[in-house]
């Protein structure tokens, strides 16, 4: 169930061979990755969101090169310590 919006977009989009179905295609999918980039909804919820299960999400998200994991510096040295503490675990 959804809620029909109007909203005004430029002839061009249409003279460059977009129908309106992509047009409104484009910015629901434009709305649900801009809402997971700011972390306001999760992927498996943005997939439900486009009707599309989470690996075709996170395809996506690859197709426009978004991260899935947004780590800040901090978090990625703290990620690489604990791989390497596993790895010298390993080979004890």
């Amino acid at each position: 169930m959804g809620t029909t919006l109007e909203i005004t977009v430029p002839n061009a989009l249409l003279e460059m061979g977009l129908e309106p179905a992509e047009i409104q295609r484009r910015a629901v999918e434009w709305l649900v990755l801009s809402l997971f980039t700011r972390e306001r909804i999760s992927s498996g919820k943005a997939a439900r969101l486009l009707g599309i299960h989470r690996s075709e999400f996170l395809a996506l998200l690859r197709q426009y090169g978004i991260a899935f994991v947004d780590l800040s510096p901090d978090e990625v040295d703290d990620e690489a310590a604990a791989a390497g503490a596993l790895v010298q675990g390993s080979t004890r």
